[in-house]
């Protein structure tokens, strides 16, 4: 299995336990929970294959959706043991966030792609699964809290992927997804942000 590969079964299995506690707190049965679970987890591979002209990879490899179904699964009978699932959501979301972008900025210099294509990707795959679960769940989308750091966490994290061909694929995608789920983390817990646009009167 080459790092690319694990960075793809760990972002669908982390995005697809999100999915169903998002289902736990709707109160869905346990075909609800599969189908947060596969939307989340499948939702940013499936777009970045898309773009990038590949089949994508749970359909070139089902054993993805049996990920995100089994993820359902296990999340149905447990739910209820988590003290907080939302704060469950924040943190299991800053991890899948963090090995998505790594996958997909890799999966894109793989195949050669231009820098600001593997930013792109990084980006896309690592923000696609969350925004749709929190679309779908009609939950305010994770990506524009206001006062939280998250698509600059994969826009930074993209941008160390850069340095692959100095330091090496694999060493370059852990350096990715530490800085993502650092600055993630530094949000979550210290409040970290960047200022954000006020409105002002108009000039008379």
């Amino acid at each position: 299995m080459t790092m690319l590969d694990f960075l793809d079964y760990a972002s669908v299995l982390v995005f697809a336990l999100t999915g169903a506690l998002v289902a736990s707190r709707a109160q869905l049965d346990i075909v609800g929970f599969a189908f947060f679970s596969c939307l989340t987890g499948l939702g940013g591979g499936t777009l970045r294959d898309i773009l990038l002209d590949r089949t994508p990879i749970w359909i070139a490899n089902p054993i993805y959706l049996g990920l995100g179904c089994g993820a359902a699964f296990v999340v149905f009978f447990t739910a209820h043991l988590i003290e907080s699932r939302y704060r469950a959501i924040l943190w299991l979301d800053a991890a899948a966030l963090a090995v998505a972008v790594a996958a997909g900025a890799g999966v894109a210099q793989a195949l050669g792609q231009s820098a600001a294509i593997v930013v792109v990707m990084g980006i896309a795959t690592g923000c696609a699964g969350g925004l749709m679960r929190d679309v779908v769940a009609n939950e305010v989308p994770l990506i524009l809290k206001q006062g939280e750091l998250y698509v600059t966490c994969a826009f930074a994290g993209s941008l160390a992927m850069l340095l692959a061909p100095r330091i090496g694929a694999d060493l370059a995608a852990l350096g990715c997804a530490g800085v993502v789920f650092a600055l993630r983390a530094g949000s979550l817990s210290f409040g970290w942000s960047l200022p954000v646009y006020k409105s002002r009167p108009p000039r008379v």
